[in-house]
């Protein structure tokens, strides 16, 4: 099974966003118990999911596919020469 780029892009932004958040947690109180480390990376489940649902989102939703739809087709189109 093979994922869309977009699909992977989504991933890896909630993947740096639940590390990261657990790393600040932890930072910020390295005694933290793990029950403040999970409730933190859940938070971090927050950010992502909004970009995800959002559907005007410049990275990951409509617009972004007209970007990379344009971006193809002026790649296909021929380049003109300089006299």
């Amino acid at each position: 099974m093979y994922l869309k780029k977009a699909t992977i892009s989504k991933i890896k932004s909630a993947l740096r966003h639940f590390v990261l958040t657990g790393a600040a947690v932890w930072v910020v109180n390295p005694d933290a118990d793990v029950k403040a480390l999970i409730a933190g990376v859940v938070a971090a489940i927050i950010g992502p999911s909004i970009r995800a649902v959002d559907k005007n989102d410049p990275a990951f939703g409509k617009v972004a596919d007209w970007v990379e739809k344009e971006i193809k087709n002026l790649a296909k189109k021929p380049r003109k020469k300089k006299a």
